[in-house]
């Protein structure tokens, strides 16, 4: 008689451009997926395409044979994950929204788990990617805006909201931009790929294509474009400044870097690792290795999945 096969963990990865789910299986493969598009709306608008796209998975469970383990929930911040809300910035219909409570009322009688996308991110790099072997992880993610997250001896640092990580805040020069959470200098408001092309094109740069966005930008620097590369040399900094806090706070012993921005890897990773070498004067800290992300765009649900594993989410409010 042949074993039952293992159960699959639900993950959903919820955010501005799109909501996911997926069935992951006990080694991180990702079974089958479902998305739509983020609908803009109200609170009900934006639930009832994720209802949607986590059912059609759930079905599918039930077509391959599968029990279910549970539901981990990778969202855009901020949150509080002892109220079970989300709050993200790029969902505005979404405010102190509910979700886990939702989510478990979809699917009663499964444990849910909630945390924030970049976290997840950077515990699907520590068991699955290239983040693997370290003993305290940062996972960050440079695109649209820049997140990141903590991995510590394989548990991931939640804080005591499920705020912790939000590196995008580090200031890392105080008389730079203004950023969108209303202080100066964030590491976002340098670092993130919209801020790249904001600043290359105050500095006189013209995509060769006509589009200004984060691809053209990329290419331009490799065609050897002074200020495009400029472009990707001060993002760089602002990263490394990030990572030279974070090895002095928690000597950490990696960086897994993902999102579109570290697409560009070619570019960005020497414009990090340069400046980090000046900027990290102990040894501990210059002990530091920096790995580009290779889980692409499953890495938020195959770190929600990982939320499940053992005992390493905070317990969801009572009720739920």
């Amino acid at each position: 008689m042949c074993p039952a096969p293992d159960p699959v963990a639900v993950a959903l990865d919820i955010g501005g451009t799109k909501l996911a789910a997926a069935l992951v299986g006990p080694d991180g493969t990702v079974l089958a997926r479902r998305a739509a598009p983020t609908p803009a709306g109200d609170a009900g608008t934006v639930w009832r395409a994720l209802a949607g796209v986590v059912t059609e998975v759930v079905d599918h469970a039930a077509v391959l044979g599968r029990e279910l383990l549970g539901v981990g929930i990778a969202s855009a911040a901020p949150m509080d994950l002892r109220a079970g809300t989300v709050s993200p910035v790029n969902i505005p219909g979404w405010r102190d929204f509910p979700v886990t409570a939702h989510v478990a009322g979809l699917l009663p009688g499964l444990p849910v788990r909630l945390g924030g996308d970049a976290l997840c991110m950077a515990l699907a790099e520590y068991h699955h990617g290239t983040g693997r072997g370290s003993a305290c992880l940062l996972g960050m993610v440079v695109s649209t805006g820049v997140g990141g997250g903590f991995v510590f001896d394989g548990r991931p640092h939640f804080g005591t909201t499920g705020n912790a990580g939000h590196v995008g805040h580090f200031v890392v020069d105080p008389a730079g931009p203004l950023c969108g959470c209303g202080a100066q200098g964030c590491s976002e408001a340098v670092a993130s790929g919209p801020s790249m092309v904001r600043w290359a094109l105050e500095q006189g740069w013209r995509p060769l294509g006509g589009t200004a966005d984060g691809v053209a930008l990329a290419a331009s620097a490799r065609a050897g474009d002074p200020t495009a590369r400029a472009a990707f040399r001060r993002s760089g900094e602002a990263v490394a400044r990030v990572v030279t806090v974070a090895s002095a706070l928690c000597e950490i012993d990696r960086v897994v870097i993902g999102g579109g921005v570290a697409q560009a890897w070619d570019l960005l990773e020497p414009a990090v690792v340069e400046p980090l070498a000046a900027y990290s004067g102990l040894d501990f800290m210059r002990r530091v290795e920096v790995r580009p992300a290779t889980l692409g765009v499953d890495s938020g649900l195959i770190g929600a999945a990982a939320l499940l594993a053992g005992d390493r989410a905070p317990s969801l409010p009572v009720g739920i």
